[in-house]
């Protein structure tokens, strides 16, 4: 048996948890809702975990999960802020206060629906990255909007908030987070597993067969569903957010002169640790490629095929490059994927979840240009993809109460391991 497979839906009997038992120790078991809203801006999701055990050992089972989406109104003026755009200080202190607000009525609205016996006793926020500027050690910064403070007091539970700055605190990118929590779901004595998330970023955590945390590699592989949505919402004046089901995709042609420059970009010639985010893939990429795209073909729907190759080939590309063990040399084959999640001869699993493991064309164009994996979706293991990054905040926050370094250096580039977060009491 996997460690994933003890992370499934299912129903507690127990009773909510509190932090301390009247003698003064620590429960072992703790209930923890987590939130995460990504950088596709598109709404929160959020997971209640049962959590036993502590550090490595740390076995999760999922309760329960919900997503609800902001306000059209706050959606807009928050992709409005995100970098490069310029903004207001006021227009971002507003912000800030008004992502509380809207993490606070999710957190609260969701626990109203669960069972006393599943209600949580402490939840793990992130925020909503807005800005994110990878630099050398010491000198990255980024800016996570949603305060805290609003969360714990409408709810009544505490918050840990603000991981990212710890691990920038410590050296490091303030992202990815999550390497450390799939580690633990994920390593398997046999097999070695790419856990791929396709949010409006891809990322990617590496985790070599029988591989301490050491090993684990994990970097962002470049744009996600961020090309993707943009184009869509450029054709359509803003009416479609995505390529729902893949369909546009589906119907179009992919310009190979356009894909061939785009994925020149020096971004995925950069070694890892390395992250990316909206100010290299983000609205002013898309403005500034849309000449080349209508230069290249009258046809939106051969954009947006163009756009969701640049995800598979990217990917796919960086997994060549700097994950150990998997081909370099193997060609890309011809459409027609497999991706029926049979064992490959290399022994390499791909576990997909976020937004893009539900664009069929997206998973078709992915299994196609990594023949030698086998392409799953993280709900093989029962977990649900939507469910999948709140699951590891609830993760990183119960860590923080065992003082349990949450971060892996080799990943963010941080010059140690760190405790990740802030608690802020209601």
């Amino acid at each position: 048996m996997t460690r994933s497979a003890a992370l499934i839906a299912g129903r507690s009997k127990g009773k909510n948890d509190v932090f301390r038992t009247a003698g003064g120790g620590r429960r072992p078991v703790q209930l923890v809702l987590g939130m995460m809203s990504g950088t596709s801006g598109d709404g929160i999701d959020l997971a209640c975990v049962r959590i036993e055990g502590a550090g490595e050992r740390m076995r999760p089972r999922l309760l329960w999960h919900r997503h609800t989406g902001f306000a059209p109104s706050l959606r807009r003026r928050l992709l409005a802020v995100m970098a490069p755009a310029e903004t207001t200080t006021q227009e971002i202190a507003h912000l800030h206060a008004g992502l509380g607000e809207a993490f606070a009525k999710a957190a609260a609205w969701a626990i109203g629906l669960a069972s006393r016996a599943e209600r949580p006793s402490l939840i793990g926020l992130p925020g909503q990255t807005v800005c994110h500027l990878p630099g050398p050690a010491g000198r990255s910064v980024g800016l996570q909007l949603g305060e805290a403070a609003r969360v714990a007091a409408r709810t009544s539970l505490p918050v840990v908030a603000e991981f990212r700055q710890s691990d920038m605190a410590a050296g490091g990118q303030g992202a990815p987070l999550v390497p450390w929590t799939d580690w633990v779901l994920f390593r398997h004595r046999k097999t070695s597993r790419a856990i791929q998330n396709i949010g409006g970023i891809a990322n990617v955590t590496w985790l070599p067969a029988g591989g301490d945390a050491h090993e684990v590699v994990a970097f962002d592989t470049g744009p996600g569903n961020m090309v993707i949505d943009a184009l869509v919402r450029h054709i359509t004046g803003g009416r479609e957010t995505m390529d729902r089901n893949g369909r546009r995709a589906a119907r179009g042609h992919v310009l190979a002169n356009v894909l061939k420059k785009w994925l020149e970009n020096a971004y995925f010639l950069l070694k890892p640790p390395k992250t990316t985010g909206r100010e290299e893939f983000g609205d002013l990429f898309v403005r500034r490629e849309l000449k080349r795209l209508r230069a290249a073909s009258p046809r939106p729907e051969d954009w947006v095929a163009t756009a969701t190759a640049l995800t598979a080939r990217s990917i796919a590309a960086a997994y060549r490059r700097f994950l150990p063990g998997v081909s370099r040399t193997r060609p890309i084959s011809r459409p027609g994927a497999r991706g029926d999640g049979r064992p490959s001869a290399a022994g390499i699993e791909m576990i997909v979840c976020g937004g893009g493991a539900r664009n069929p064309t997206l998973m078709a164009m992915l299994a196609d240009a990594l023949p030698e994996a086998a392409v799953r979706r993280i709900e093989d293991f029962g977990i649900p993809s939507q469910a999948k990054e709140a699951i590891s905040f609830a993760m990183l926050a119960k860590a923080y109460l065992d003082g349990v370094p949450g971060n892996l250096p080799q990943v963010t580039n941080a010059a140690r391991p760190a405790v990740m977060g802030r608690l802020v009491r209601p």
